[in-house]
Order: structure tokens, then C-alpha cells, then sequence
């Protein structure tokens, strides 16, 4: 990617901007479209107060037609524009989302996932004839089918408590401080909360990757794409929200490299329970043990073990002995170490990586 475009709000009509950008350029797209809401007349509260809704002239089009020819247009060249590997995340309301969703669907985009963004604080229904409208979708999808894409799914289930994170997110709308006004009113209606932002960046790119969003808007992902260390092309047409992104992204500090790292979704080098008979680390003869003793299985030398008439490796003796299909035995293992205590085999495991492999 040409260093002209990187890190820069490009001022102009995103398609014909996306046409200047070179192919398979790019590593994450966050798009956040028009919702073409089809808004009919002004909107005002029980107590007659006017609601700040989104009536922006850009968010107008004149038939549904006109509307997916624009959607078909601009999908279009972030799909050229997106690395072999890499991901698009769209976000829209139901005025628009199944429409882009059959859009993308056509130009060969494969569907990873559809992610409820779940408001917790969400706008009320004033008019009270339908059901509040508490939620945004987002979908997810791969340049297509056979994309090898990033997805840090270990460190998102950390994120969650050791849970593994869930397509609904509950994350509250832009408000109080993080909102941008000027002179009291919304410098952008449909702003977006940077805990949204934070969470697709982090989860599906690396550090130095180039984060595009061709609906710049306020800036939202240009200033998290900055916080974790990503390079960002925003496409933006209003001045006046270029204005404000390029002053909010300024202000914006980078994590330091350490907090960046991933270390857990990094895989162990492989190494075979053999590995630690070759180096002395568990010895021929040597006896095996459950957590608690109840059960002890002897080593043999070709690292099988043997455990009553049985003999298996050491995943399967401890799935005989737990009565299970299968096991993992290097957490059910343990050896003596010389003052005779349990140590988990696993943890012999470790200190041969960090003696012979790292």
C-alpha cells in the first residue's frame, strides 16, 4: 500500500476513492454504511421536545433500486481492494442489513457470522407502535470460502471470562463523554461506541495491519485502529467530519508493544512425551501418576505406558482409565521430581520448550 493513502482521512465519493486503491491492499474492513432509513416526517417526544434523529441528506435515496446499485457498488470494491485473507464487518439496522447481506452474498463474500450489537440504553420507541428498537446487526464475512482469515479466538474467550464470546454483544450507544458535540448538538448522528470498534479490531486483525472504513464519519475507527497499534485508510466526503475525525485521532496515544502481543494465541512447539525420555527428563522404569495416586502406570521405552494388562500412549491408558473415548494425558499425568513430590507432566513439558526450543 502506497504510504500516501495510509493513515490519512481521503476526501471524496468512497467509490470513486476505492477505485484509486490498489487490489488486495487491505487487511480489515469496518464499513458502516447508510442505513437508508425511510424516515417519514419529524419525530417528537411525549413532552414535545423535538428527537435528534438521523434525517442527514446523505442517508437518502430515492427508490430501494437506487440503494442497492450503491451498496452493489461500493461492496464491490472493497472486495478487490480486500487481501485474499481478509475480513469485511458491515453494520446496518433492518432498513438495510438483509439487503447488503444478499449483496455481499452475490459478489461472492462468505458469511462468517451475523453479530447482534445489543444496546443496552437503546433510543425509545416514542410513538409506541412498535417494539423498541434496541439492536444493530453486523455482518461478518471473508473476501470468500477458502480465505485463511485471523480471528483471535483464544484471546476473545479470555475477553469473556474464559467463556467462549457469543454473536451478542451488549455494549451500550455513544453517549456523555465519548459522544462528540458541537455547540451542544451531535457532530454526527450515527457516531459509533469505540468499545464496538475495539472489539472487531482486536479480535480479527494484527498490530500493523490496514484497517479501511469507507464511511469515516467521526472517526471512530480510525482512533481504535491507532489505540491497538493498526494502520487505518478512512474515505470521508464532509469536510466538516474530516474536520473533527483528523482532530480526535491527533489526541489518540498507542498502547505500548507489550500490551499488544496475542501470547496466547500462540501454540506450543511440539513435543512428544518421547521427546522427554531422549533428554532424561522422565526415565524408562519411571512410574506415572494420577492426580492423587489412585492410579500409577510404569514407562516403557517407546514411551508407551503400561497400566495393568493395558498399553497405550499416555493419552490413551488415561482415557482407559477414566472411561472415556478420549483424554488429554499431558494434564492427567504426573512424575516425581527428586524430593519426591507430583509434578504434571505438562510442566516437564514446559521447561523442555524453554531449555531446547525457545
Amino acid at each position: 500500500m502506497d504510504k500516501k493513502y495510509l493513515n490519512k482521512i481521503i476526501k471524496g465519493d468512497c467509490i470513486e476513492v476505492l477505485k484509486k486503491l490498489p487490489a488486495n491492499s487491505v487487511d480489515l474492513i469496518f464499513a458502516d454504511p447508510p442505513y437508508n432509513l425511510q424516515l417519514q416526517g419529524e419525530l417528537y417526544r411525549p413532552n414535545q421536545t423535538k428527537v435528534d434523529a438521523v434525517n442527514d441528506e446523505w442517508d437518502q435515496f430515492a427508490s430501494f433500486e437506487e440503494y442497492d446499485k450503491f451498496t452493489h457498488d461500493w461492496l464491490k470494491e472493497c472486495k478487490r481492494v480486500l487481501k485474499k485473507n481478509g475480513t469485511i464487518w458491515v453494520i446496518g439496522s433492518y432498513h438495510n442489513i438483509f439487503r447488503v447481506g444478499k449483496i455481499m452474498q452475490d459478489l461472492g463474500f462468505w458469511i462468517l457470522n451475523d453479530v447482534v450489537w445489543i444496546k443496552t440504553n437503546p433510543m425509545p420507541n416514542f410513538r409506541g407502535t412498535r417494539f423498541n428498537n434496541a439492536q444493530e446487526t453486523l455482518i461478518w464475512a471473508s473476501k470468500d470460502q477458502k480465505s485463511k482469515f485471523t480471528f483471535h479466538y483464544k484471546s476473545m474467550k479470555a475477553f469473556n471470562d474464559d467463556k467462549q464470546m457469543r454473536s451478542d454483544w451488549y455494549i451500550p450507544i455513544c453517549n456523555g463523554g465519548e459522544r462528540i458535540k458541537i455547540n451542544g448538538e451531535k457532530a454526527h448522528s450515527t457516531q459509533k461506541p469505540e468499545a464496538l470498534l475495539f472489539r472487531i479490531i482486536l479480535s480479527t486483525s494484527n498490530v500493523g495491519d490496514i484497517v479501511l472504513d469507507p464511511f469515516m464519519g467521526s472517526g471512530t475507527t480510525g482512533a481504535v485502529a491507532k489505540k491497538l497499534k493498526r494502520n487505518f485508510i478512512g474515505i470521508e466526503k464532509e469536510d466538516f467530519y474530516i474536520k473533527i475525525a483528523n482532530e480526535r485521532i491527533k489526541k489518540v496515544k498507542p498502547l505500548d508493544d507489550e500490551l499488544l502481543t496475542y501470547s496466547i494465541e500462540k501454540k506450543k512447539p511440539k513435543v512428544s512425551f518421547g521427546n522427554l525420555i531422549e533428554v532424561g527428563y522422565i526415565k524408562i522404569g519411571d512410574y506415572l501418576y494420577s492426580k492423587y495416586k489412585k492410579h500409577k502406570a510404569k514407562v516403557l521405552a517407546d514411551a508407551t505406558l503400561k497400566w495393568n494388562d493395558k498399553v497405550g500412549s499416555i493419552h490413551k491408558i488415561s482415557a482407559e482409565i477414566l472411561g472415556k473415548v478420549s483424554n488429554n494425558g499431558w494434564t492427567y499425568w504426573h512424575a516425581k521430581d527428586k524430593k519426591g513430590d507430583l509434578v504434571l507432566i505438562d510442566e516437564i513439558r514446559n521447561n523442555y520448550i524453554k531449555k531446547y526450543l525457545s
